[in-house]
């Protein structure tokens, strides 16, 4: 290989251009409490730069408080937490510009345009100025809004809301995506067209997406890698395709007679070959039922409000 001017680059140059791209996220004995509740408790996390990433757990189990520290909205007191290589402690700036985030809580303001929303958040994240116009209406046009641009957001469907929103966080460009809870209170067929253009603008910029949600058949369908919070640490990452194999062979050698009783074929057959879901790999290690820590009051609310407002 050779430089512009036909020389040899060092080996400085080698070493740097041969080093690998880092991570999207990187969270390592990342800490985080709220008076004496751990929300957070030693997470260790990496999100591949390009892929679909989803961050799974019962209420509670400290994926906001996770998601607010990677997008510095909240401090990082105890571990580290990087972004395309930037430490969200002491580059936050720098951090905020490679995002995009959509909170689970509704962003879009009903007396504006869909027109006027998308370009304020082009202001609010320093879009130069001469490349706004055109910026807002490519976002508009990547989440299907084109026609609808110049309607009061008042008068959206809860599915158009949620996509104007999207258009929001991509106006800037983001290189990492971020989605907290983004199909909570839609219908079916409006979940469907938020994922739908999602995975089209991800097929066509190459960019980063982490998502928490409590639809597992989202995760399992959308998502390349999960990782299923419980009590503010990881507590099982992998594919869905890989947890729920894992989940069956568990089930299987639990379910494994002992040596010196009589099996009974069909009965076995009947408990080893039903393939467990997504959901069965939550419940596994999240438990059943709900207890003191599973949520609270104000999660209910926020949860409830973003449903009635979008539904």
């Amino acid at each position: 290989m050779t430089t512009d001017d036909g020389r040899s680059p060092g080996p400085a140059a080698e070493a740097a251009s041969a080093a690998p791209a880092p991570d999207a996220v990187t969270c390592l004995a990342l800490h985080y409490a709220f008076g004496e509740t751990r929300a957070v408790d030693g997470v260790d996390l990496s999100v591949r730069a390009g892929e679909v990433f989803g961050l799974l757990g019962p209420n509670g189990a400290g994926k906001t408080t996770t998601i607010r520290c990677i997008t510095t909205l909240l401090p990082v007191p105890a571990g580290m937490v990087r972004v395309f290589g930037h430490d969200a402690a002491k580059e936050r700036m720098a951090v905020r510009r490679l995002l995009g985030y959509v909170p689970q809580q509704l962003s879009a303001d009903a007396g504006l345009t869909g027109r006027e929303n998308v370009a304020l958040f082009a202001r609010v994240f320093d879009v130069p100025r001469r490349e706004r116009a055109a910026r807002v209406t490519q976002a508009l046009a990547a989440v299907g809004l084109t026609d609808a641009a110049g309607r009061l957001a008042k008068t959206y469907s809860g599915g158009m809301i949620r996509r104007l929103e999207l258009a929001q966080a991509l106006v800037s460009a983001p290189r990492l995506l971020m989605l907290d809870e983004p199909t909570v209170g839609l219908d079916p067929i409006a979940r469907t067209s938020v994922w739908e253009h999602i995975n089209a603008v991800r097929e066509a910029t190459g960019m980063t997406v982490l998502v928490t949600t409590h639809y597992m058949d989202e995760a399992d369908r959308y998502c390349d890698r999960v990782a299923l919070m419980h009590r503010g640490r990881i507590r099982a990452l992998g594919t869905p395709d890989a947890l729920k194999s894992a989940l069956r062979a568990r089930l299987r050698a639990a379910r494994t007679p002992p040596t010196s009783a009589t099996p009974n074929p069909a009965a076995a057959s009947r408990s080893s070959d039903a393939a467990p879901t997504l959901e069965d790999v939550f419940r596994d290690v999240a438990g059943s039922g709900l207890d003191e820590q599973s949520g609270g009051f104000r999660d209910v609310r926020s949860t409830r409000r973003t449903a009635n407002r979008v539904g």
